[in-house]
Formats: structure tokens, C-alpha cells, sequence
């Protein structure tokens, strides 16, 4: 059985103070979690499930996979690609603080963008962006991303990753 914590999402109903600095979750903030049945009998998915949800409790939502697709989610999703985006991010804030701007001005600027545009791009709320915000992503994002960038999932990138991490 293997299972892991999808931490506490960005987007909750979190009120209480403890619980929204709970940023990996497992002791005030509710989050949701992925299985996997590695080997053995099917009846062992629904013991190994209530094991983890002990573990990685308050637990909102539990979601199956399979051993191959947990690997598309870490490193592949979480690691590989969101982890970088954000580094990239943070490179980001830098540059800007470089050339002028206040660091608590730009981390500001950005944090607050990234709650809007993320809760537009995720479905958490109905809203467009701007015709210049989608200019500045239809010209930024060939600059900021490789063509092939999807190839961080194929299984031998996925193999090489874990074998680099591990």
C-alpha cells in the first residue's frame, strides 16, 4: 500500500488560525490524500485506506490511483513541474526587487495575482481575464516553456526522475 498527503489545498474554508498555518497539513488543516494498492489482496486496499486516513488525518478526500499514476503526481506534477513553476516564481519576485520594486510590494503583487488568476484557471470562481492578460500569456508562456514541456510525464522521464531523486 502506498499513500501520500495532497496537503492542504490553497483554496479552503479554513477559519481557524492554526488550521490556515497548517501548510503541510496532518494536524490542524484538512487535506485530501492518493492510494495505491501495490501488491496484494483487494481487501487490503480498505484497511491500508483507513490506516492512512489515521495517518494523515483531518482527511477530506480520499482518492485511489494507481502505483503508476502516483508517480505522475509526485514527482511529476508536484515536484517536477509545480515546484519548478514556483521556484521560477520566486526567481520572478527577485528580478523585480532588483530592479526597483519593493520585496514586500512585489510578494504582495504576486500572492495576491496568484489567488486571483489561480481561483479563475481552477474553476473556483467564474471570471475572465483581461484581453491584455491573455496577451501576456499567449506571448509570456512561449518565452517561460519549452514546446515539449509535457514530456516531464512520459514513463521514462517519470523513471529517471525518481531514480535522480531517490
Amino acid at each position: 500500500f502506498v499513500t501520500h498527503p495532497c496537503h492542504p489545498p490553497i483554496f479552503n474554508d479554513e477559519t481557524d488560525m492554526a488550521a490556515k498555518k497548517d501548510y503541510f497539513g496532518g494536524v490542524k488543516a484538512k487535506q485530501h490524500m492518493v492510494s495505491a494498492l501495490m501488491q496484494g489482496p483487494e481487501a487490503d486496499y480498505a484497511k491500508g485506506e483507513a490506516i492512512a486516513k489515521i495517518i494523515w488525518a483531518p482527511v477530506m478526500r480520499s482518492h485511489r490511483v494507481s502505483v503508476e499514476q502516483m508517480a505522475l503526481l509526485e514527482p511529476g506534477l508536484s515536484e517536477t513541474v509545480c515546484a519548478s513553476l514556483l521556484v521560477v516564481m520566486k526567481e520572478a519576485v527577485d528580478e523585480v526587487v532588483a530592479r526597483g520594486v519593493d520585496q514586500q510590494a512585489a510578494l504582495d503583487f504576486l500572492l495576491g495575482h496568484m489567488n486571483v488568476l489561480g481561483a479563475v484557471i481552477f474553476g473556483e470562481t467564474q471570471g475572465v481575464f483581461s484581453d491584455a492578460c491573455n496577451k501576456a500569456i499567449e506571448f509570456g508562456k512561449p518565452v517561460l516553456m519549452r514546446d515539449d514541456w509535457k514530456r516531464v510525464f512520459e514513463p521514462e522521464e517519470i523513471a529517471a526522475s525518481i531514480q535522480r531523486i531517490t
